[in-house]
């Protein structure tokens, strides 16, 4: 296991840093997609949540 473990550290340590770049286009996609998923996470909040409990509410006060 432990050579295992000096294998793994010796590789990740001879690694050379990539000389990568992210232009505009593709940070304000990324930015994009990020505030998408969120939005999609807080409307999933909604529907599976807030609907049902306001049927409720609704549902209590029609009886009174």
């Amino acid at each position: 296991m432990a050579k295992y473990v000096m294998t793994l550290l010796l590789a990740l340590g001879a690694a050379m840093p990539a000389s990568a770049y992210i232009g505009p286009g593709v940070g304000l996609g990324t930015i994009s997609i990020i505030i998408a998923v969120g939005v999609a996470v807080l409307l999933l909040f909604v529907g599976f949540v807030w609907y049902p409990l306001k049927r409720l509410m609704r549902r209590g006060k029609d009886q009174d």
